[in-house]
C-alpha cells in the first residue's frame, strides 16, 4: 500500500519536472501516463477475469502479482540507475559550466549535492513521515485559502473515491450477488478502465480545446448519474452476456473519470508554479497532491467498509441488497454529482460553459508569506539556475519537443 501510493502520488508530480508548467504539454504528457496506466489495467483486468480466475481459481490466480511486482522492480532499478547517470552528467556539466565562466562567483555551498546522507534508515522513515504529515496540512491550507482552489478538494476527492467505490466497491457485489459469478466484476473493471483509457485518448488529441477542468468535471458528474439503473436491474444469473452489458454502463463512466482526473492534475500542476513553501523539502505541488490524494483515501477507507456492512445487513435481512444499492449507488453518487457541480461554480469565470479565467487569476508567490530561502533570487543563484537548465534541456530536449 505504501509503495503503491507513493507511485501514484509521483506520477501526479513527475509530469511537471519533465515539461514544465504549460498547461497544455502538461495535458498531453498526463494524458500518455494514463493511456499506459490504463492498458496495463485494462489487460490486467480481463486477463483475471477471463483467464487466471477461471483456470486457476480465485486463491491461485494471485500467482502472476509477484511476479510482476518482480518485474516492475527490475524496470524500476534499471531506470533509477539510467537517471543517475543523467544525474551525473548533469552535475558535470553544471561544474563545467563554472569553470568556463569569467565571472564565477557561485557558492559551492549552494550546489553541492549531498549524496553520502549518513542518517539511519528509521531516522529517514520518521523525517519522511513527519514531511507527509507537513505536506498534508500545507496542502490543505493552500486549497482552502485559494478561491482558486478550494473547489479541488470536492472535485478531486469525491469523484476519485466515487469511481472507487463503483469500481471496488460496487462492481464485486453485482457479479457476485446479481450474476452469481464473482470472477466476472473483472469484466466490469476491465470495461471501466477501456473508458478510462479512451478518455485519455481524447484528451490526448481534443483537450486543448478546452482550456480548464471545469467542464471536465462537470461531465463527470453528470456521468455518474448512470448508476440508478442499478438497484433496479434484474439480469439472469450465470450469463456472462449481461456481465458485458453491464461492463458497457461502465465504460462512460470511465472516460468521465479519465478526462476529470486527467485534466484537474494539468491544471494543478500548471498552476502551483508561483506558489513556494516556506519549508525546504515540501513544494506547494506536492503538498497539494498529497493532500488531495490522502484525502480520498480517507474517504475510501471509511465509507467502503461502512457502507458494506451496511449492504450485508439489508441482505440480510431483505433477502436482497437492491434496497442498499438504492442508497449507496444511486443516491450516494447524486449526492457527489450534485456537491462536484455546485463546486465547479466556486472560481472565477466559471459560469461560462467553457471558462478561460482560473489560469489568469493573481495568487500570492508564497505559502504562509515567507519565501524560501532556497529560492531567493540571487544573482548567484540565477546564474546557477539558468546553467543547470542549459543543461537539463540538453538531456531531455527531444521529449520536451514531442509534448
Amino acid at each position: 500500500g505504501i509503495a503503491f501510493g507513493m507511485v501514484e502520488l509521483i506520477r501526479r508530480i513527475i509530469p511537471r519536472d519533465i515539461v514544465g508548467d504549460d498547461r497544455e504539454k502538461l495535458q498531453k504528457m498526463d494524458a500518455v501516463v494514463h493511456i499506459f496506466y490504463e492498458i496495463a489495467g485494462v489487460s490486467g483486468a480481463f486477463a483475471t477475469g477471463l483467464g487466471l480466475i477461471p483456470h486457476l481459481g480465485n486463491n491461485y490466480s494471485f500467482i502472476i502479482t509477484p511476479i510482476l511486482f518482480t518485474a516492475a522492480a527490475i524496470q524500476t532499478i534499471i531506470t533509477m540507475l539510467h537517471a543517475a547517470d543523467i544525474d551525473s552528467l548533469l552535475s558535470k556539466s553544471v561544474e563545467q559550466a563554472k569553470k568556463n565562466n569569467n565571472n564565477n562567483n557561485f557558492s559551492d555551498e549552494n550546489t553541492r549535492i549531498d549524496r553520502n546522507s549518513e542518517s539511519n534508515y528509521l531516522k529517514s522513515i520518521l523525517n519522511g513521515f513527519i514531511i507527509f504529515i507537513q505536506s498534508f496540512f500545507i496542502g490543505a491550507k493552500i486549497v482552502f485559502t485559494h478561491r482558486k482552489f478550494i473547489w479541488l478538494w470536492s472535485c478531486y476527492a469525491l469523484t476519485l473515491y466515487a469511481h472507487r467505490y463503483l469500481e471496488n466497491g460496487i462492481a464485486p457485489q453485482i457479479a457476485t450477488r446479481y450474476l452469481e459469478q464473482s470472477e466476472w466484476s473483472q469484466v466490469i473493471v476491465g470495461a471501466s478502465n477501456f473508458g478510462e483509457l479512451l478518455g485519455a485518448l481524447f484528451i490526448f488529441i481534443f483537450g486543448n480545446f478546452i482550456k480548464t477542468p471545469l467542464p471536465w468535471s462537470r461531465l463527470d458528474a453528470f456521468i455518474l448519474l448512470l448508476v440508478w439503473y442499478i438497484p433496479y436491474y434484474y439480469p439472469p444469473v450465470n450469463d456472462v452476456k449481461y456481465a458485458w452489458i453491464i461492463a458497457a454502463t461502465y465504460i462512460p463512466i470511465g472516460f468521465g473519470s479519465s478526462v476529470d482526473d486527467i485534466g484537474l492534475n494539468s491544471f494543478i500542476q500548471s498552476s502551483l508554479s508561483n506558489l513556494e513553501s516556506k519549508h525546504k523539502n515540501i513544494s506547494a505541488l506536492g503538498a497539494v497532491a498529497s493532500f488531495l490524494y490522502s484525502s480520498y483515501i480517507i474517504i475510501y477507507a471509511i465509507l467502503n467498509p461502512l457502507l458494506g456492512l451496511y449492504i450485508d445487513r439489508i441482505d440480510n435481512s431483505t433477502g436482497s441488497i437492491r434496497p442498499a444499492f438504492v442508497n449507496t449507488v444511486a443516491i450516494q453518487m447524486t449526492v457527489i454529482s450534485a456537491i462536484v457541480l455546485i463546486s465547479t461554480l466556486i472560481p472565477k469565470g466559471s459560469m461560462a460553459c467553457n471558462p478561460v479565467l482560473l489560469h489568469d487569476e493573481e495568487l500570492d508567490p508564497t505559502i504562509n508569506n515567507v519565501q524560501n530561502p532556497d529560492k531567493l533570487p540571487t544573482k548567484n543563484n540565477n546564474c546557477e539556475q539558468i546553467i543547470k537548465e542549459h543543461a537539463r534541456n540538453e538531456t531531455d530536449s527531444q521529449l520536451v519537443t514531442y509534448f
